[in-house]
């Protein structure tokens, strides 16, 4: 049985225009994976990591962990099995407690006696790389990086067997983002944690992902393992993704990923696939006939002309 599996999950947000910011996407992710969601801005991969904290509820379809689903799990319970890491550590941390506090808190809410937290607190501390005598400081008087190793720590200290991870290194420093997916690949080994890893960094997704979902206008167009998947993508825009990363060669300039000036719209998707109007492969049926996903293996590919690709 998979530790995750969403079915059919869809999430949409009324208004004049419907935004459907998930439409119908089906996962398993099983223990000790790192699943890496990529796409750009808009296409649904916070949406995603929301629903699976339970922060939001699916419109459609269901999300079970170990074939319980989440609707009933107490918070409590679901607190226990998932937790996240967000991406500005200072955001996301109480600036009026000290880190002792911030980290004790969730073993505070499942009901740890004081002793049995303080020594847990230092102990976790140890493990995310930082001196015991931190404990006393607020947040303010940390750098980037000690605040995104408390921000862990308090993720981790309750042992739990799921982390979701929404672009933990992008407001740090190239140095330290390899310190941190250093950091998070060894607490990986130690706990045998599965983790949902959200980022716009490939090189980052490259480095920790054991698998790849690629998301585009809510839908998840090719899933794949890591290696596989960067040597051989198969959808267009997979490819177009990739080719968009910047190179430090002096005077290549901007990359062209060939997708246009046209922009995704949530609000109003296209008929038929849904990349066809920035598709630099498009053929006519392309803007009629809806893809259906195909599966070979491991690989997930939703794309009319993914076979020929």
């Amino acid at each position: 049985m998979s530790l995750i599996a969403l079915r059919d999950v869809s999430r949409w947000f009324p208004g004049p225009k419907r935004l459907t910011a998930v439409d119908d996407v089906s996962l398993r992710l099983e223990r000790g994976s790192v699943l890496g969601v990529v796409g750009e801005s808009g296409c649904g991969k916070s949406t995603l990591a929301r629903l699976v904290l339970g922060l939001l509820a699916p419109s459609a379809g269901v999300i079970t962990f170990n074939g319980v689903p989440l609707t009933k799990l107490h918070r409590r319970a679901r607190a226990q099995l998932i937790q996240p890491v967000f991406q500005d550590p200072f955001q996301s941390l109480n600036p009026m407690q000290t880190v002792r506090e911030i980290i004790g808190l969730p073993l505070a809410v499942q009901g740890m006696a004081a002793g049995a937290r303080r020594q847990r607190v230092i102990d976790v501390l140890w493990q995310v790389g930082l001196a015991p005598e931190i404990a006393s400081r607020l947040p303010r008087e940390l750098s980037g990086g000690q605040r995104q190793r408390v921000a862990i720590a308090r993720a981790v200290v309750a042992r739990p067997s799921i982390l979701v991870l929404d672009e933990p290194t992008s407001a740090l420093d190239v140095s330290v983002q390899a310190q941190i997916l250093n950091l998070l690949a060894g607490l990986r080994a130690s706990y045998d944690l599965t983790m949902i890893l959200i980022s716009h960094n490939l090189a980052v997704v490259e480095h920790l992902a054991t698998e790849v979902a690629v998301m585009y206008l809510g839908r998840i167009v090719e899933h794949a393992p890591t290696e596989a998947l960067f040597a051989a993508p198969r959808h267009p825009y997979t490819r177009a993704l990739l080719d968009s990363v910047l190179t430090p060669e002096p005077g290549l300039g901007l990359p062209d990923i060939k997708l246009g000036e046209t922009i995704a719209d949530p609000r109003a998707i296209p008929p038929g696939c849904r990349l066809h109007p920035r598709c630099p492969v498009a053929e006519p049926r392309c803007s009629v006939q809806t893809p259906v996903p195909v599966q070979e293996g491991a690989r997930m590919v939703e794309c009319l002309l993914a076979p020929l690709a």
